[in-house]
């Protein structure tokens, strides 16, 4: 648990710093900028996209070495480098490549740092575990989101204040990912073979989960959009800011209850849920016209949130060998990553030629057919479990 522990405040103090910046960004991009919804999603699009085909190498990387903690340590730090890119902005391309390498580093990080979780856990508790690191990164976006509402309000609407003072709690995660203890080698290197990449070697659970997550990832856009949507109906910048707060206070809460849950009944209906959840709240982010719903939208969406993101690596590392934990869990986060980019310029050119609504019915239909896909492809696991 110390190596949970340890992860998950280094994901705490991380997100402190991303969440200062990540609510402003849309914001700084139309406000001062002077970009476009479609740019907005063409920089987002790009900057996962991109960094999500580092994830399953990474993985591949920290795998055939047997060492996770190196290469964690340095996506945390090229995470925090890349805002200094961001902060000296003066066209929207330098948002981009500080976008970029805030990505880059994520992709680096991701799957070695869920490795050394599931590593570090007992098979049985691996959605306890996933939950309680999910817990501690969302608290860590709540403090991070309120510090940007004190500061943005305190120096009166510059954002470039607030992106310098997230710098600071950037390095401290960093110096914290020190700590962490690297697993003992349970597999001698000599026996060790290369991860078979090809489609056909997978396990035909985890292929089916992987085409339904891809397939999802087309219709979610960045969360960018849901802010952006938030600027049109009405709300001033700070209270955007507390809206994505209210998202990630909701996410918090939700996200350690929901792995446990998962120890005990199974991951399928848990991300079934989540996935009509989802589709519920897209729905209502088309057909809102009044401002002050808003606040009960962003809770939803928290909610969504907290059940299937850690939940989701929970099944993923269920199912990949030990040997391999981290080529699966990054090839997962490469293929959600992937549908970022087409999913953000799809939002976008929905946005500019057919209006906000439509890109938001667009992704409540993705979710709908997400959760009767995994209705399907889900259904062998809770019959293995309570096997």
């Amino acid at each position: 648990m110390f190596n949970i522990i340890i992860l998950g405040l280094t994901s705490l103090l991380t997100d402190i710093g991303s969440e200062m910046v990540y609510p402003l960004i849309p914001l700084f991009l139309v406000q001062q900028l002077g970009a476009t919804p479609a740019v907005v999603g063409l920089i987002e699009g790009i900057a996962e996209s991109l960094a999500s085909l580092l994830k399953v190498f990474s993985g591949r990387v920290s795998d055939k070495l047997q060492r996770r903690k190196p290469l964690a340590i340095a996506g945390y730090a090229s995470s925090a480098l890349s805002k200094i890119l961001i902060i000296a902005a003066v066209s929207w391309a330098w948002v981009l490549a500080g976008r970029i390498g805030d990505r880059f580093g994520k992709g680096i990080r991701t799957a070695p740092r869920d490795a050394i979780i599931a590593d570090s856990t007992d098979p049985r508790q691996k959605g306890k575990s996933f939950g309680l690191h999910r817990m501690l990164d969302t608290a860590g976006a709540v403090i991070g989101v309120a510090l940007a509402y004190y500061l943005f309000t305190s120096y009166q609407g510059d954002y470039r204040h607030v992106f310098i003072w997230s710098l600071v709690p950037a390095f401290l995660g960093v110096l914290i990912l020190a700590l962490v203890r690297e697993a003992k080698e349970k597999t001698p290197k000599s026996s060790i073979k290369d991860v078979p990449l090809n489609w056909q070697s997978l396990n035909p659970r985890l292929k089916g989960f992987l085409i339904v997550v891809f397939l999802f990832a087309l219709g979610n856009s960045s969360n960018q959009f849901l802010l952006l949507r938030s600027s049109d109906l009405g709300m001033h910048p700070a209270q955007v800011i507390l809206l994505y707060l209210v998202f990630n206070v909701s996410y918090a809460l939700v996200s350690f209850p929901a792995g446990v849950l998962s120890d005990k009944i199974g991951r399928r209906q848990l991300l079934i849920t989540g996935y009509l959840i989802y589709s519920a709240v897209y729905f209502g982010f088309a057909r809102v016209h009044d401002a002050g719903h808003l606040w009960l939208l962003f809770i939803i969406y928290g909610l969504y949130h907290g059940v299937t993101e850690g939940v989701e690596k929970a099944l993923v590392a269920d199912v990949a060998p030990q040997q391999h934990r981290a080529t699966m869990l990054g090839l997962h986060a490469t293929l959600v990553g992937i549908g970022l980019l087409p999913a953000s310029l799809l939002a976008g050119l929905i946005w500019h030629y057919f209006g906000a609504a439509y890109t938001f019915y667009f992704g409540s239909v993705m979710g709908l057919l997400a959760a009767l896909g995994l209705a399907v492809v889900l259904k062998m696991e809770d019959t293995k479990q309570a096997g």
